[in-house]
């Protein structure tokens, strides 16, 4: 019997889209296609693949309509949000204008007598798997810079999220892109190990769980296959007595609680300092109780579902662990919260880091809130991790949010804003939140081997 993925909607428990699964030898297949093909795309100038790239971004854009209501479909965020086809582009588009600065070659020396330099070369064929949460944002952070760079790419994603590849694919080949160049495949976790463990791939990149990220490395193992992993956080918000409050409390609640808190770089735990501690409590409570939890299609929504029913649970597990041992919960439970997906949102008080809801990754829309009295205790509660993603500075002070940063175990700091990715920088992490980069100059480097030339002239 051939084996299926089945994407069950948040919605309303049904199965919204059925794909089969390729084979090892199909999908072995598709590599060796991408690989044929691989060195004549490479051998285009880099101003045609950039070209290619951009006008399969634009086509993306044009099917924004229909993948709004699919993405609602598939993992439940409202359809007021609009998608993701700002960051979308906003992600591919600074890639595409970085490209030929960021892939020119390093000349070390230019004389009569040696030419020597260093060029960046293409992995070759490159595979993406990719997450639910934030499926056409996490994508393109390796899709566009990868084909950019002459690679061929192969797209794995979530089988919450499984008409996104294809939505990728038709459009970047309906905008000129060879089919065999980048190419959508419906992988369980067996064969995709084992197509990483056959050395099929100059590069894997990863976005998805700590547990995904270990099942990576042992596929890779021995097989000097380069790999990207983006695993997961517990990102934390620091509100010093100089901050202005409402600013504070308007963005570190929303990043933690836009998209049902299933953010990798959401905010997971805030420290404020104690003579705003209150306030910002209070603000935190009037924010988050105004909200509409309901099925994500109706424009009212502002809270959908999470993804899964098995996402919700742990998130309530968490809440009542941390009340049974003495949290305060300060949102009573919505109408709407059906047990299932449905799912209240929460803050809670009086919480410490014995607690999993303020150790473990939530990845929902559940929020702990400690007071503190000094940098020093906020820096060492927000080191007290075994993630490194991203953390949220508040003060009017940028050397001290530089000094405090400084101290801090993470891959971004953020001054006076939070949850975003700047594709200006490197999207990077450090702990269990996993090793390599994403975007930025360095993307481009990861994603192409540097290759030496030393040329004596006679």
């Amino acid at each position: 019997m051939t084996k299926t993925l089945k994407c069950i909607s948040p919605i309303d428990g049904s199965v919204y889209a059925e794909r089969p699964v390729l084979t090892l030898d199909e999908a072995t297949a598709k590599v060796a296609r991408a690989k044929a093909a691989q060195k004549a795309w490479g051998e285009r100038p880099i101003e045609e693949r950039i070209a290619l790239v951009q006008a399969g971004v634009a086509r993306v854009g044009e099917m924004n309509d229909e993948i709004v209501t699919e993405l609602a479909w598939q993992m439940g965020r409202p359809t007021r949000y609009g998608g993701e086809f700002g960051g979308f582009n906003e992600r591919a588009s600074h890639m595409a204008d970085i490209a030929i600065e960021s892939l020119k070659a390093i000349i070390v020396e230019e004389s009569d007598g040696f030419e020597r330099r260093i060029e960046r070369e293409p992995h070759g064929v490159i595979l993406v798997i990719a997450p639910w949460n934030y499926p056409y944002m996490t994508a393109i952070n390796t899709v566009a810079p990868a084909l950019i760079a002459g690679n061929a790419v192969l797209l794995k994603h979530a089988t919450q999220t499984l008409l996104v590849g294809e939505r990728m694919v038709e459009a970047f080949v309906e905008a000129g892109v060879p089919e065999d160049i980048f190419q959508n495949v419906f992988l369980d976790h067996e064969t995709t190990s084992a197509l990483i463990a056959a050395k099929n791939f100059g590069f894997v990149n990863f976005t998805g769980s700590v547990g995904g990220g270990v099942a990576m490395e042992k596929a890779a193992a021995g097989t000097f296959t380069s790999l990207g992993l983006e695993l997961g956080g517990k990102d934390p918000g620091y509100v010093m007595e100089d901050a202005d409050l409402d600013g504070a409390v308007d963005t570190l609640i929303d990043a933690a609680m836009f998209n049902s808190g299933q953010c990798c770089c959401g905010i997971e735990r805030i420290y404020v300092t104690a003579s705003l501690y209150d306030a910002f409590v209070e603000k935190a409570v009037a924010i988050v109780s105004a909200y509409k939890l309901g099925n994500p299609l109706d424009a009212e929504t502002t809270l959908g579902p999470m993804a899964a029913k098995r996402f919700a649970d742990e998130v309530r597990g968490q809440i009542s662990e941390a009340l049974e041992a003495g949290a305060r919960a300060h949102i009573e439970t919505f109408a709407e919260d059906d047990g299932g997906t449905y799912l209240s949102p929460q803050i809670l008080t009086n919480v410490n880091h014995n607690m999993r809801v303020m150790r473990d990754e939530s990845f929902g829309p559940v929020v702990g809130i400690m007071k503190v009295n000094s940098d020093e205790e906020a820096i060492e509660l927000m080191n007290d991790s075994e993630f490194g993603l991203t953390a949220s500075l508040w003060t009017a002070d940028p050397a001290r949010a530089a000094k405090i940063g400084a101290q801090i175990d993470t891959g971004t700091i953020f001054m006076n804003r939070a949850d975003y990715l700047d594709p200006g920088l490197c999207w990077t992490g450090c702990k269990n939140t996993g090793r390599g980069g994403a975007l930025s100059v360095i993307g481009y480097h990861n994603l192409t081997r540097p290759k030496s030339y030393h040329l004596k002239k006679a």
